[in-house]
């Protein structure tokens, strides 16, 4: 199970940059807050943008899994590469299993080593990464002849996704045939409008669902996530195990046996009542910096908004970043133990690690024989534990998220945690953590400097508004 460790978010640890224990214990104020939004969320539970909430759970649970087992099995032994397009939402929750529960030699193997196939995500349109990319799958052997394309948009009408699927729709048909290619497509999209849904009549590729009332961001537990993992041989049971498990703890009423409340509560606070408005999460995992990235895009669209329900201007939100122990120890922790003192860190660690190196000894340098015997887990472990203390010592907040190993079970707790957590702060500053209006701002921007027909009045704006001027050296 999950643990978070916040002594050091309190005063006793870190003085007057820290909250008072007695003000999150039983009878405080914010625990009785805490337990009207376990109320209002046990209430709203599965309505509108919150069915994210039921994906770990039959009977939303059981339609997924065996929709994309089917697929699976369907396409089991024809592909040896899966080249999955998307953006944000799309892509970022299927990079983070991938990067969490394989090993990062995973597209290195040989293919008896690997349970399923090389996996490549776009989630760019960068013309040298999407270009690169696309020539080494096509050079390698079978090359487009034995990959499986999946294109991850709910309405087909993302500009990022639609550029990268048609160019490579056009390379599959140019390799394989106008008949042939729709056998080597897969859409994720909703599961009866849009754009991509009739592209998907028309051609006759095969879909799986992103269901309704899912945002992007709360997708991962949905077939957006599940299907590359399970392709890949990612145990998505085990995955929806750990997040169920630990939606259940987040549905307490007490704070103190709320693991989200809890982050939430701490997060909020010391933003608003201490000034800690930039938030970093720091792996002492590499397989995990990638997780971090999805946490980031969860917690900065989510809850950056500039106008709570009621339509007051409030401008909420923190700054996510992410940071990497012990790489950044060496680039960030100078900053962050003397520089402004308003960040909260949280690091993230890992029980044990299997298989662990030893560092083996016999150099004979007596500066060095201290790491002679140990392993490279003890040494990883003993640096996080020096930068706790190091922040510590300059009153620096930081909590400790601990996983007791890395596994699927594991994972699926973590997601399921942030995931609750955003749903608390949302409620805790009084603001819609489902929409995104500052999104769409350059969605139509884009839209009308590209020439799409509608979206002239957008162009037009960002013309004026851009006017070259003088200020260019």
């Amino acid at each position: 199970m999950i643990t978070i460790d916040f002594a050091n978010c309190l005063t006793g640890r870190v003085g007057p940059h820290g909250l008072d224990a007695e003000t999150l214990g039983p009878g405080s104020p914010g625990a009785a807050r805490i337990a009207d939004l376990a109320d209002d969320l046990a209430r709203t539970r599965g309505v509108g943008w919150e069915r994210w909430r039921l994906l770990p759970f039959a009977p939303e649970r059981d339609r997924h899994v065996s929709a994309v087992r089917r697929m699976v099995e369907r396409v089991h032994g024809r592909f040896d590469t899966l080249l999955v397009l998307g953006i944000g939402g799309s892509a970022l929750g299927a990079i983070a299993l991938q990067s969490a529960l394989n090993p990062p030699t995973w597209n290195l193997l040989p293919d008896e080593d690997r349970s399923g196939p090389r996996l490549f995500i776009l989630d760019n349109v960068d013309p040298a990464l999407v270009g690169e990319t696309l020539h080494a799958i096509a050079a390698t052997p079978g090359g487009l002849e034995r990959t499986l394309v999946t294109v991850v948009s709910k309405s087909g009408e993302t500009a990022e996704t639609a550029a990268q699927f048609l160019i490579v729709r056009k390379m599959l048909i140019d390799a394989l045939g106008e008949r042939e290619h729709a056998e080597h497509v897969l859409a994720i999209t909703d599961e009866s409008t849009g754009t991509m849904r009739a592209i998907c009549a028309d051609a006759g590729y095969a879909t799986l669902p992103v269901p309704e009332g899912v945002g992007g961001r709360f997708s991962v537990l949905s077939p957006v996530g599940l299907f590359s993992a399970a392709m890949c041989g990612i145990d998505i049971d085990a995955l929806l195990d750990g997040a169920a498990a630990m939606d259940t703890r987040c549905s307490a009423r007490e704070l103190g046996a709320n693991p989200a409340a809890l982050l939430a509560t701490l997060l909020v606070r010391l933003a608003q009542e201490r000034g800690k408005r930039i938030h970093v999460m720091m792996p002492y995992a590499n397989s995990l910096a990638l997780v971090a990235d999805w946490f980031r895009q969860l917690w900065a669209e989510s809850l950056g908004k500039r106008v709570d329900r009621e339509g007051r201007e409030v401008f909420a939100g923190f700054t996510p970043v992410r940071a990497l122990g012990a790489t950044d120890q060496h680039s960030q922790i100078q900053l962050y133990r003397e520089g402004p003192n308003d960040k909260v860190i949280g690091f993230v660690e890992v029980g044990g690690f299997d298989p662990d190196v030893t560092i083996p000894p016999g150099l004979g340098v007596e500066a060095l024989g201290y790491l002679e015997g140990a392993s490279l887990g003890a040494l990883l472990s003993a640096e996080k534990r020096a930068t706790e203390y190091a922040l510590v010592e300059s009153q620096r907040p930081n909590y400790t998220i601990r996983l007791p190993r890395l596994d699927a079970h594991a994972v699926g707790e973590f997601l399921q945690l942030w995931m609750m957590a955003t749903a608390f702060a949302g409620r805790l500053l009084g603001i819609d953590a489902y929409n995104q209006p500052a999104v769409e701002t350059g969605k139509r921007a884009t839209f009308g400097l590209m020439g799409r027909a509608g979206f002239e009045s957008h162009r037009d704006e960002v013309e004026a508004t851009l006017t070259p001027t003088d200020f260019v050296i």
